[in-house]
């Protein structure tokens, strides 16, 4: 293996992952109204997801999406509803006991929880960014190092060590705002974050 290459890429992979983007807005909402314990599934599902996901994209998905346009324009209508609907649960995660809140605010957050390890792993095929990075770690670095394929079964192997850390530390970023925010601007954080995830959305129809 090339040094060179492996600690570009390990830059690149710490630079993308553990950036503002879609699923470290949610994994940040999770740790705050969920704490660690109750996020590791949703950690998981992205630890495990994306690397899937590069491996598939890599290895034949991308040239299917690519030939058939129908299939890309479903994948942003359905990913566009999704994305809409998990910004939803993150804006109604309001955490329940506050005194402030109405009824109707202490009913939603009765129902609310932290995504599974399935909701988190397909999420991975309708975030934007997800998306940008694979496109970018597949032009750049793979073919570069050994053979296309076994570079491509590399990265996804070393983006489960890189999404752990940044995933866990994004958790650990919510749970300190929870303890800094009062319960009523814990509810404003994450519509604050609900907002940002569905801003999000127009880097889906650029």
């Amino acid at each position: 293996m090339n040094p060179d290459w492996l600690a570009a890429f390990i830059a690149f992979a710490f630079s993308t992952a553990g950036s503002p983007g879609p699923n470290n807005m949610m994994l940040a909402a999770s740790g705050a109204n969920f704490g660690l314990r109750r996020s590791v599934w949703h950690i998981l599902g992205i630890v495990l997801g994306f690397p899937a996901m590069i491996a598939a994209v890599g290895l034949g998905a991308g040239e299917v999406l690519t030939r058939l346009p129908i299939l890309q324009t479903g994948l942003k209508i359905a990913g566009s509803l999704y994305l809409l609907y998990l910004a939803w649960r993150i804006a109604t995660a309001a955490p329940a006991g506050a005194d402030t809140l109405q009824e109707d605010e202490r009913r939603l957050s009765r129902r609310a929880r932290p995504l599974t390890f399935w909701e988190a792993a397909a999420f991975q095929w309708v975030n934007p960014k997800a998306w940008t990075m694979v496109i970018a770690m597949l032009g750049v670095y793979a073919g570069h190092n050994g053979s296309y394929v076994q570079d491509v079964l590399l990265m996804a192997g070393l983006f489960i060590g890189v999404a752990s850390i940044c995933a866990t530390g994004w958790v650990l970023i919510g749970m300190a705002a929870a303890r800094l925010l009062s319960r009523e601007r814990l509810v404003w954080f994450n519509r604050l974050m609900a907002l940002l995830l569905v801003a999000s959305l127009a880097l889906v129809w650029t």
